[in-house]
């Protein structure tokens, strides 16, 4: 291309001379003629310099696209063994039943219930129905204790009152974790299916960030149940707690006691020792 543009210029000078020259054929020679027709050539040469240009980026852009795609598919498709290879079963919640706790009073089956089911009145309920009632404190009777009976007294009501409230709302807890288990498998299988799936719908991005997320909330459901029965477990360990903590305390509180009425308690007793022994004469004479 670049001689050709040199030899150009060169014959049109050569030429130049002969403007006027008549030929044979009657042919007159145009030298502004040939200079339009040599630009016209220079530019159809352009246009198929450009066009091949852009066939040849028309033809690298379709390469990579078809690439792009065949990427694509490829990581849309399922292994077709990789349920098999990594599926797994999991703990599932059962149901407690007559079998496992015979109800030979009439007294069981409310707490299977409510183990089974949850909700507080149905915990209540189970506690009414399973623990022995707890009688109140004849007023009299607490009034004429001395102070650090009634204190015993009362604190042993406190903490008959707390495990109550700890027992019935831990079957209340475990109860309604229980009953939601059944769903709660379910949405694990469906997800479980759709991960394991060869299905191209399944597959998509969109999909896969669904299944994410599902997955997540599902973990998070599933921890909120763990914390519920750590919490439960907890305020029981509190209540254990406390009860230890009210008998130690009730042995310090005997001892302190002891160690302080003692000296006058065994003072009376031995001076009314020595007062009785005193008053009784072994003589015939009463002397």
């Amino acid at each position: 291309m670049t001689n050709r543009k040199l030899l150009l210029p060169a014959l049109f000078l050569a030429l130049a001379p002969l403007a006027h020259a008549q030929f044979g054929s009657g042919i007159v020679y145009d030298p502004t003629q040939s200079a339009h027709a040599i630009e016209q050539i220079e530019q159809e040469s352009q246009s198929l310099q450009t066009a091949e240009q852009i066939y040849t980026t028309a033809y690298k852009t379709m390469n990579q696209v078809i690439a792009a795609y065949n990427l694509a598919y490829q990581m849309s498709k399922m292994p077709q063994d990789l349920a098999a290879r990594y599926q797994s079963d999991f703990s599932m919640w059962t149901n407690f039943s007559s079998a496992s706790a015979p109800d030979t009073y009439g007294n069981t089956s409310a707490w299977i219930t409510a183990l089974d089911l949850g909700n507080p009145t149905r915990a209540v309920s189970a506690y009414n129905s399973a623990v022995i009632p707890l009688q109140s404190y004849p007023s009299s009777g607490l009034s004429s204790q001395d102070a650090n009976t009634q204190a015993a007294i009362k604190n042993q009501y406190a903490s008959s009152e707390l495990g109550q409230a700890t027992v019935t709302n831990t079957l209340s807890t475990l109860g309604t974790i229980r009953a939601d288990s059944e769903t709660f498998q379910q949405k694990l299988a469906n997800l479980q299916a759709d991960t394991y799936s060869t299905d191209p719908t399944q597959q998509t991005s969109n999909a896969l960030l669904g299944k994410i997320n599902s997955a997540t909330v599902l973990q998070i459901h599933s921890q909120q149940d763990t914390n519920q029965i750590l919490s439960a477990e907890a305020a029981q360990q509190a209540l254990d707690a406390k009860e230890q903590l009210d008998e130690r305390n009730r042995l310090i509180d005997e001892s302190v006691y002891f160690n302080q009425n003692f000296p006058n308690v065994m003072q009376q007793t031995t001076g009314g020792i020595t007062s009785a022994l005193q008053s009784i004469s072994l003589s015939p004479d009463g002397r």
